[in-house]
């Protein structure tokens, strides 16, 4: 999932300098603490299925191609 931020933060790093990015999270850590990186639908939907989420960001040339040949970009959301 390409945003316009490098992960899963538990703030708004646009707006609070002193947001704590996630290096992993379950699912339904995504879902209980309100994290806006996806509405609740769709993370349920992901877990549901077993489908694993990179947020990464879309801004970094190259990103696209490490989440897809490494993976060890952003945050990953799954068990």
């Amino acid at each position: 999932m390409a945003k316009k931020v490098d992960g899963v933060y538990d703030s708004d790093p646009m707006q609070n300098p002193d947001a704590n990015k996630y290096k992993t999270l379950d699912y339904i850590d995504v879902i209980n603490k309100g994290l806006g990186v996806m509405d609740s639908t769709a993370a349920s939907l992901c877990m549901d299925n077993k489908i694993p989420i990179i947020v990464f960001s879309l801004m970094e040339n190259g990103n696209i191609l490490k989440a897809v040949m490494d993976g060890d970009i952003g945050t990953y959301v799954g068990r």
